[in-house]
């Protein structure tokens, strides 16, 4: 019997957690898979399109985004290689 997903409360600022730097996941294990099943039900729960680890209180470098159609895209230790510009965005809250 598979375990059920849980939605987890999304932290908000100043919680501190949201200001540490996130560590690298260095092996994903069933505990990295339960994290991302979670993160999931937990943005859809919220009605967001994204969420990262740091935002539900895993202070991980583990994101998810959903894109349209329902297909999710999990990112592990995602670094930014290349920016240019600046772009302002406003965050749903």
């Amino acid at each position: 019997m598979g375990r059920k997903m849980a939605v987890r409360v999304i932290r908000v600022l100043p919680d501190p957690v949201l200001r540490q730097k996130a560590k690298k996941v260095n092996k994903i294990d069933k505990s990295v898979q339960r994290l991302v099943d979670d993160m999931i039900e937990t943005m859809r729960a919220a009605s967001g399109v994204g969420l990262a680890a740091p935002q539900i209180g895993v202070p991980l470098r583990v994101a998810v985004i959903e894109v349209p159609g329902n297909e999710v895209i999990v990112l592990v230790n995602p670094e930014i290689v290349k920016r240019k510009g600046e772009r302002l965005l406003q965050e749903a809250v």
